[in-house]
């Protein structure tokens, strides 16, 4: 049994001071079962008297001016990226392959995923000027330094939304935390409440912030429970949520909060474009896999006007056979998860979805085996490719943790009514009339035209939400 000890010990973060809480939670080797490190869990109390004294934080930014935070970010993401960072309160050091192996371990993801995430973070710090430029659409930020400016001649002025950004965190995938890095030099405070099987990232990049020079007192990082959870939505001016439909669900049409529950991303292919079908397999494999199948932007359906059926079996003959791979293996593709009860969970709903007539588990041809497996002590769920008969179908627009999509026969001009909402749509046509139905449609968060992957985002065309849309509000100003 492990000393507890002698593990780091993640304290929480009050105004980036570390504190030590009586009540801890280990975090756990997915496969193993030990207990890496332990966290310090703070309650609900702890947050409301720290939120009251949040303006310190954004008067700590204030001194700064954007320039010098994109600075600031730049060398952050660095830091991030190839630094030695402290890791808790007890002298314990984490170097970044440290970070890989450590995350690695209790998310499942395998260590070249982990890298792969490590790379779109630092690229988001180290582009944060390109970025806000885009959000801005070429703002001066000087305007944001002075709360006044000028902008394509016209006078204009800006304000701040919130005292602080609250950030309930999801242990999915290291890239999710890119969303909020601008928030820092765009001069906002962040909460985080980090993932309970993924405290790593937040604190890394927290750590990575202040050595590059941010001020502490920019920074919570509370561990808590659901409770905690909800003071931090309910105190900070502006939170970003994460979570299935049904969680997100209630707190969609409320301005304060930006919601970011599954995607339902697609690829489409149009009439004119479906006889080279097999050109576009490898696109809709990596849409569908990469990053394990972990992220919003994975495509969870392939919607098609014929030859589902030949298509449903190219990409079980690419994805069936895939299986699970030591972590440090370069070609690993798949991801342990940290929880096995989640991996029951999914397991069993597309086993139920099966039962209602009109589908078929096309990958179980092209696979030896059940789709859940153990490998080294750890959970793990096999691509699954489903053809469903109709759109109808309870497995056509479902969205898992892992390689899932539907491949679906729906007639071109029957598209856009059927897909419902979609995070993500890469449409390969260039049909003129059925491509002006796709960019008149509301339900398209991000589009594609063209046989570009699901996976591909632009930072300064975010596919979810507008970073500084959500933190800033313009106003009416005139300057006699």
């Amino acid at each position: 049994m492990s000393d507890l000890s002698t593990l780091p010990h993640l304290p929480a973060l009050r105004r980036g001071k570390p504190y030590e809480s009586l009540e801890k939670n280990e975090v756990l080797d997915h496969g193993s079962g030990k207990a890496v490190a332990v966290v310090s869990q703070v309650n609900a109390g702890i947050l409301k008297k720290d939120l009251q004294r949040i303006g310190e934080g954004r008067a700590a930014l204030r001194k700064f001016t954007v320039a010098q935070l994109v600075e600031i970010s730049a060398k952050a993401g660095d830091l991030f990226l190839s630094g030695t960072l402290p890791l808790g309160d007890r002298g314990h050091m984490q170097s970044a392959d440290d970070y890989v192996r450590t995350l690695s371990g209790t998310s499942g993801l395998p260590h070249v995923m982990v890298r792969r995430n490590m790379t779109k973070i630092h690229y988001a710090l180290t582009h944060v000027g390109t970025v806000l430029n885009g959000l801005s659409r070429g703002l001066p930020m000087e305007v944001i330094d002075r709360g006044y400016g000028e902008q394509s001649g016209a006078a204009v002025s800006y304000y701040p939304t919130t005292q602080a950004l609250g950030l309930v965190m999801p242990s999915n995938s290291p890239a999710v935390n890119s969303l909020w890095l601008p928030a820092i030099a765009l001069k906002t405070p962040v909460i985080i409440k980090p993932g309970r099987e993924e405290p790593w990232t937040p604190f890394r990049l927290i750590q990575a912030f202040i050595a590059a020079g941010a001020p502490p007192e920019a920074f919570g990082f509370y561990p808590t429970d659901h409770e905690g959870s909800g003071e931090i939505m309910r105190l900070c001016g502006r939170a970003l949520i994460f979570g299935d439909a049904n969680t997100v669900a209630q707190y969609r049409d409320n301005p304060k909060f930006s919601v970011h529950g599954p995607g339902f991303s697609k690829i489409l292919i149009g009439d004119d474009k479906i006889e080279n079908w097999p050109e576009y397999i490898d696109l809709m494999v990596s849409s569908i896999a990469e990053n394990g199948g972990r992220s919003c932007v994975n495509a969870s359906a392939v919607v098609v006007p014929k030859y589902a059926r030949e298509i449903a079996q190219a990409l079980s003959a690419k994805l069936g056979p895939v299986l699970p791979l030591g972590p440090a293996d370069e070609g690993a593709r798949l991801s342990g998860f940290a929880n096995p009860k989640m991996a029951d969970h999914i397991d069993a709903a597309i086993d139920e979805g099966l039962k209602t007539p009109g589908a078929q588990d096309v990958t179980a041809l092209h696979r030896e085996g059940g789709r859940k497996m153990l490998f080294e002590g750890g959970t793990y769920l096999r691509p699954t490719i489903i053809q469903c008969d109709s759109f109808e179908h309870p497995l056509s627009n479902r969205e898992f943790m892992c390689p899932y999509a539907s491949v679906v026969e729906v007639p071109q001009n029957e598209m856009l009514g059927k897909i419902g909402s979609s995070l993500v749509v890469t449409a390969i046509t260039e049909d003129p009339a059925f491509t002006a139905e796709l960019l008149d449609s509301p339900l398209i968060e991000r589009l594609n035209l063209g046989p570009i992957t699901t996976m591909k985002i632009s930072w300064d065309q975010p596919h979810e939400g507008n970073m500084f849309e959500f933190l800033y509000r313009r106003r009416s100003i005139e300057r006699a």
